[in-house]
Order: C-alpha cells, then sequence, then structure tokens
C-alpha cells in the first residue's frame, strides 16, 4: 500500500534535481560563453593605466576612448584598448602603442563610424523588436566595425567583451584585428606625400581634413577637363568613322564613356593615389561604383542598339505595312531581345554594386526579416509597371501585334511603330503618335490588318438610282482595276448589288489590295473614276426624288387628291 507514495517521492527528488541542473546550467551559459570570453589577463606587458582614463565597459565607450586617446596621439593609452594577446608580454609595451597608431590611421581614412549603431550596453543586446532584427533581445559578445578588402581578401575589424579572472569584463579590438592592421596599414595607410601635408591643414573641419577641402574641388576640375577631352574625343572618332553601326554606338555612347573614363580615373586615384578620410570615403567610394556599372552597362547597350538598327535596316527597312510577316516578326524579336537584354544588364549592374559594396551581409538579414513588407509595397507602388512589363513581354513572345502591323484600334487606323516597356506607340496614318499603354491596349479588341498577310480586301459604297444597270457597272469597274498598276490581283475584284430601299439601289465593288497603305489610296482612286464615269456617261443613274400628282390616272393614282412622294435620295 505503500508503493505508491514512494514512487511519487522519488519522481519529486528527480524533478528537483533536474530542475536544479537546469538552473545551473542556466547560469553558468549567463555567466559565460554567451556573454564574454574568458581569458586569464589583459595585456600583461602594458603599464597599469589610470582607471579613470579607461572606460571599456560598452562596445561605444570602448571605441570613443580609443579614438580621443589616438587624436590627443596618446598611443600608449590607446593601445589598453586593443586585445595583445598573441603578442609576448615583453613586446607589448613596444608594439603596441605603435599598432594603435596605425589603426587608428586606417580607422580614419576608410571607417565611417555609424555612432548608433553601436551599443551602449554592456551585453550589446539589439534592443530593437524581434520582427526588425532576428537577433533582437540576444547578448553579444563580438561586433563587426568595418569590413575591408585588399588583395582578394577580406579582414574584419572587429570588437570583443573578455573577462579576465577576478576581474570585469571588458570590450576590446580582437587579437585577429590587431593582426590584421600591418595588412591594412600597408594598403590603406597614409601615402608618403602626406608626410610633406603642412600639420595646420592636417586638422578637421566639418568631418573632413582641410587640406581635403582644397583636394577635392582640384579633383574635380581634373576629371571635369578629362571627362571634357574624352567627350570631344568619341565625338571625332565618330565623324572619322565610316562604319555605321561604329559610327552610330560612338556617336550614342559618348556621355556614358565620359562618365565611365570620369569615375574609372577617380577610383584609380582614390585607390592608388589619394588617401581620403573615412567619411568622404563612405561618399566616394559606392559613388564611383554606381557610376562606373552605370557607364558600362549603358555603353554596351548604346552599342547593342546600334548594331541591331543596323541589322534591322540591312534586313528589314523602314517598318510599314508593305513588309512581309517574317519581317515584321524578325523586328519585333530584335525589341524583345533588347528588352531582354536591358532587364538582364540591370540585374547584373544590381549584382555588381551590391558585392563590390558588400551590402549582401548588411542588408540580408533585413531584407529576409522584412520580406513580407517589402512583397507588399513593391506589390502595390509597382503593380501598374509590373503589369505593363510582363504584358510587353507577352506581346514579344507570342506576337498577337508586331512592330510594323497595320492595325485598327479604337477607331484609329495605325502602324505599331514600337513596343517597348509599359507602352505600344502608334503611328496613325496622318502621322500622328498614339501612346498607349501595353495593359490597356491588350485587353481591348483591336483588328490586326496584318496579322497573317498584308493584303486586304477594300470595299467601295455607292448609293444610285434604281435605273442604274449593274452589268454596265461592273464591266466598266473591271476594267478600272485591270488598268490600275497599284493592284496585282485583278481577278478578285466582285461587283455586287447589296441593298435596295425605297432611297435607291446600293452598289458595292471589292477588288484586293497588296496592303493597306496602298489600298487606302487605290481606294479614293477607284471611287474617284467610278462616280466620273456615272457623271459623264449615265448622269440618270444618281439618286434622285420622285413626286406624283395625285388625281392623274395611273395605277398610283390617290383618289384624295394632292401630291405624293414615292422615292427620295440619301
Amino acid at each position: 500500500m505503500h508503493t505508491p507514495s514512494i514512487s511519487r517521492v522519488r519522481r519529486a527528488c528527480h524533478a528537483a534535481v533536474a530542475g536544479a541542473l537546469l538552473w545551473a546550467s542556466a547560469a553558468v551559459a549567463q555567466d559565460g560563453s554567451d556573454l564574454w570570453y574568458e581569458i586569464d589577463a589583459i595585456n600583461q606587458g602594458l603599464a597599469d593605466p589610470a582607471t579613470e582614463q579607461l572606460d571599456r565597459t560598452t562596445p561605444r565607450q570602448s571605441l570613443r576612448g580609443y579614438i580621443e586617446a589616438t587624436e590627443a596621439q596618446d598611443y600608449d593609452r590607446a593601445a589598453h584598448y586593443l586585445n595583445l594577446s598573441e603578442i609576448e608580454p615583453d613586446e607589448q609595451a613596444e608594439t603596441g602603442p605603435e599598432i594603435a597608431r596605425r589603426l587608428s590611421s586606417v580607422l580614419a581614412r576608410q571607417v565611417w563610424i555609424d555612432w548608433s549603431d553601436l551599443s551602449s550596453r554592456p551585453d550589446a543586446m539589439i534592443e530593437a523588436r524581434s520582427d526588425s532584427n532576428p537577433r533582437a533581445g540576444q547578448p553579444r559578445r563580438n561586433l563587426e566595425i568595418a569590413t575591408l578588402e585588399t588583395g582578394g581578401l577580406i579582414y574584419d575589424i572587429r570588437l570583443a567583451r573578455y573577462k579576465p579572472a577576478e576581474q570585469s569584463a571588458v570590450w576590446l579590438f580582437t587579437p585577429q584585428s590587431v593582426e590584421n592592421v600591418g595588412v591594412l596599414h600597408a594598403a590603406f595607410g597614409p601615402p608618403p606625400y602626406e608626410q610633406r601635408i603642412p600639420q595646420i591643414l592636417k586638422r578637421e573641419f566639418a568631418g573632413l581634413w582641410l587640406w581635403e577641402w582644397i583636394a577635392i574641388p582640384v579633383l574635380l576640375a581634373g576629371l571635369a577637363a578629362l571627362g571634357y577631352a574624352t567627350h570631344r574625343l568619341t565625338l571625332w572618332l565618330a565623324g572619322r568613322s565610316r562604319a555605321t553601326p561604329l559610327k552610330r554606338g560612338l556617336d550614342r555612347s559618348s556621355m556614358p564613356l565620359t562618365i565611365l573614363v570620369m569615375a574609372g580615373a577617380a577610383q584609380l586615384l582614390v585607390t592608388y593615389v589619394l588617401s581620403f578620410s573615412g567619411p568622404v570615403q563612405a561618399v566616394v567610394r559606392p559613388a564611383l561604383i554606381v557610376l562606373m556599372v552605370w557607364g558600362v552597362g549603358v555603353t554596351a547597350l548604346r552599342i547593342l542598339d546600334a548594331v541591331l538598327n543596323r541589322i534591322t535596316l540591312r534586313f528589314v527597312g523602314e517598318i510599314d505595312d508593305k513588309r512581309g510577316r517574317d519581317e515584321r516578326e524578325f523586328y519585333t524579336s530584335i525589341y524583345a531581345l533588347r528588352r531582354l537584354i536591358i532587364l538582364v544588364m540591370v540585374g547584373l549592374a544590381l549584382l555588381a554594386v551590391l558585392v563590390q559594396l558588400n551590402l549582401f551581409d548588411s542588408v540580408g538579414l533585413t531584407l529576409l526579416a522584412s520580406a513580407g513588407v517589402l512583397t507588399v509595397v513593391f506589390g502595390i507602388a509597382g503593380q501598374a509597371v509590373l503589369g505593363n512589363i510582363l504584358a510587353s513581354l507577352q506581346i514579344a513572345f507570342a506576337k498577337p501585334v508586331r512592330i510594323g502591323d497595320s492595325v485598327l484600334f479604337e477607331g484609329d487606323w495605325a502602324y505599331v511603330e514600337a513596343i517597348f516597356y509599359t507602352f505600344l506607340r502608334l503611328r496613325t496614318w496622318d502621322h500622328r503618335r498614339i501612346v498607349v499603354p501595353v495593359t490597356y491596349f491588350v485587353s481591348k479588341p483591336f483588328e490586326n490588318w496584318s496579322v497573317a498577310e498584308a493584303r486586304m480586301m477594300k470595299v467601295i459604297d455607292l448609293r444610285l438610282d434604281h435605273r442604274a444597270d449593274m452589268e454596265v457597272l461592273r464591266t466598266h469597274f473591271d476594267k478600272l482595276v485591270r488598268d490600275d498598276p497599284d493592284i496585282s490581283e485583278s481577278d478578285s475584284a466582285l461587283s455586287m448589288a447589296t441593298g435596295h430601299s425605297a432611297d435607291g439601289l446600293n452598289a458595292t465593288f471589292y477588288a484586293m489590295m497588296d496592303d493597306p497603305s496602298t489600298g487606302w489610296m487605290v481606294q479614293c482612286r477607284l471611287r474617284e473614276r467610278m462616280m466620273a464615269f456615272v457623271r459623264d456617261n449615265h448622269p440618270s443613274w444618281f439618286p434622285r426624288e420622285r413626286v406624283q400628282e395625285v388625281g392623274r390616272d395611273g395605277p398610283d393614282a390617290d383618289p384624295s387628291g394632292g401630291v405624293s412622294r414615292l422615292a427620295g435620295t440619301s
């Protein structure tokens, strides 16, 4: 009878022991690896610093104290913000200040510090909401200050939290960062000419050194002169070129080539000659990369346009409905190829900018965290644009309408002159241009007179008197069709009485035309000649009104008297 009670006691004891173990492990984790790196001692080879001069409790205070020490050229104090554990203690006093000096030179020239991004908490916990940052609420013991690339390799500058035995935890530059200082200083340190700059010009004003305020305008003036020379040289080469595609490509690419040369020259100067401060580097470097990528992309696109235009003019010629179906499909395919190339180039350009600026690391988590919001925002804001782009690609591949097709759209007869990403441009017969959004165009019914072939049947309607002889009219119309030089299929001509009413006889004449534009001219010409034939030879066939006096003898006599209308004209 006592067995169940003993089992419950044992289970309670086991649960208490397990809870104690979990609490102990949580306490160890809280006091250990999640918050800091445990070390035996910090920089044993350095002289003991004045405690009141060092505040290394948070990442922000550590970096601020280091920069204040280097600005005061107190490199002995600045060395206490470095973790020199990889250096022998008897060498730390000598090499520590020199490493601190070199690191400060690299930071001043390559890093624009965002102080708001540095935590002011000892545990460096991210205090943002969890939906905006996946690591929100988690303590950190290692922070990235900057990532620099040289020689095809990536080097990090980082702060980490260390806790020596029986002492408080502090934030220091990591041993790996200290080891990277030599390579980074050789790549980004001050150039030799900077030693000749007077010390007074190295003072800071409005975030920049004084000598930078002088060098930047001079650099811009030199780049402007280089750009002008490049522009003139490109135009001169275009004028001297005998090859039409090269001439057209150089002429249209003069501006992007100029921008590319200017940005490339500036990039070379900033990389190998000039060494600006961090704020200038933070603005100039991304701007130069964007300009260079834009210059390369636009130049390549302009040259490609010139080549495609040359191919089009050689194999197709000017766009009108006299061209065959294959030629119009070829022209439309050229436009589709151009749009696909633009999309690919834009994607590659964005990828190149992201890779060159190392934005994947900083933007990746944010994009993943806010993917749903971005999808909604871009879906709403870009719905019309994306819809038009997809519709234009649909037209390019399905080809319900092609460039050069003759269409009747909302009462306007026009040619499809161009198909762009978001709109079509139609050229009417009187040389007006109608710009139609692609989604609107494909959602409305339209007549494509060139969908299968350019030929079409033109119709001429004449309203004549009842006495008109259709056989005489048919004979004369057939003769006109045979004698017209613009009609190649005279056997297809037809003449029919298509209607009859009290107003008269509807005589309709049909003739096959080679294309809509020629057909319209021939249609008007045939109408004029048929009207002239009736006027000169049978004027009585024109429609007329007839009246009959009532009361006269005849089958239509009206016993009531008066005048009765029997027929009228329209």
